[in-house]
């Protein structure tokens, strides 16, 4: 189950290794941005890491109980003294049961992995919505007609690094409209 959270386990590996502590100089021809970082560090991405986890958090507790249910079943027929006080029908009974939550496992395994890779895709969706809106809104303040992925990148020089700049920005955006849903209610 550890292998869902590669997303940000992979964001996680790419924030240590960043070196966005640098500002961007004045009349760079084009801008860095640390995706990874953006999502470790901004109020948006902050926000959806908490979504994620709340979610993989509520299927795993399904999965946890479905597990439990069957290693008590499991138990009961893997213990003589209990099978021997058991009626035909009620040991035939007993393994279909085992048999059936056995089957409900595997579907929620299932579920798992896919509503946690489709909810994985969302995050990444609308981080990068949320990130190229900011990029854009800084290069502009700024004059750079392009800006690129981190990731993209084998080098680049540690001064064209505008990451903290686009989480700033990405940052006020989040408390304006954490301001007009608040006025709404």
């Amino acid at each position: 189950m550890q292998n869902n959270t590669k997303f940000f386990l992979t964001a996680a590996a790419i924030l240590s290794m960043s070196t966005s502590g640098f500002a961007i100089s004045k009349g760079a021809t084009f801008g860095i941005v640390d995706f990874g970082t953006c999502i470790m560090e901004s109020k948006y991405g902050k926000k959806e890491q908490a979504g994620f986890e709340s979610l993989k958090n509520q299927i795993q507790s399904m999965l946890e109980d479905a597990e439990k249910q069957l290693a008590d079943v499991s138990g009961k027929l893997q213990d003589q003294d209990y099978l021997d006080g058991l009626s035909p029908e009620a040991e035939m009974e007993l393994k279909g049961r085992y048999q059936a939550l056995s089957e409900e496992l595997g579907r929620y395994q299932n579920q798992y992995y896919q509503v946690l890779n489709q909810a994985n895709m969302r995050v990444v969706q609308t981080m990068q919505t949320h990130i190229t809106q900011a990029s854009q809104d800084v290069a502009k303040d700024m004059k750079i007609p392009l800006v690129v992925s981190k990731e993209a990148a084998f080098y680049y020089d540690p001064s064209f690094d505008m990451t903290q700049l686009v989480i700033e920005k990405m940052n006020k955006e989040f408390d304006a409209n954490a301001k007009k849903d608040s006025a709404k209610q």
